[in-house]
């Protein structure tokens, strides 16, 4: 199939004459088109904040050294008993939720760090973190429940934390007050 040409033998001559002695222009474009970067994140920084808060977390001891009750209960200096006893009775809304099951004492804390690094992000106020029994543990104790006692008092922006209600958890679960973000 042959193409049709729509412009005349006489109209191509015409218009070869009114542009011969001309030449292209050399210029550069006025606006360069700018590919958008994104901002840059501090990702090293970002990295090193996060290591600092593991290694905030240092270990008891010895867990055996740990005996505790079964209910846990930490308040901080300065923290009204009313609001203790409101986090008791589990009448502040958790806003999320932590389960430590099935992990391991390195793991468990990592998932503390990030989690309260997730908090903090989002200026969440009462949390939960599940740690368990100890049913499935050896010796039937509950490890984790000791280290999250421990961990969580060494952190400046907990300000109280309570065992939880039995419907949430009981002596398996605690709430978690958190500071709220300066």
């Amino acid at each position: 199939m042959k193409k049709k040409n729509y412009i005349s033998e006489q109209d191509r001559e015409l218009f070869q004459q009114s542009i011969a002695g001309t030449r292209k222009l050399n210029i550069e474009p006025r606006v360069m088109p700018v590919k958008k970067r994104p901002r840059p994140r501090p990702l090293q920084q970002e990295k090193d904040n996060r290591q600092v808060l593991v290694d905030m977390l240092s270990d008891p001891v010895d867990p055996a050294d740990m005996e505790i009750g079964e209910e846990l209960l930490f308040v901080r200096n300065g923290i009204p008993q009313r609001t203790l006893k409101k986090l008791r009775r589990g009448e502040f809304s958790t806003e999320a939720e932590l389960d430590l099951h099935g992990r391991t004492k390195v793991e468990a804390r990592e998932a503390i760090v990030e989690f309260l690094y997730f908090c903090h992000s989002y200026s969440l106020r009462c949390v939960r973190i599940i740690h368990g029994k100890g049913h499935g543990s050896q010796g039937k104790r509950p490890i984790l429940k000791q280290y999250v006692n421990h961990w969580l008092r060494q952190r400046d922006d907990i300000l109280a934390f309570s065992s939880a209600r039995q419907v949430d958890g009981g002596t398996g679960a605690i709430y978690v007050l958190l500071r709220r973000k300066n």
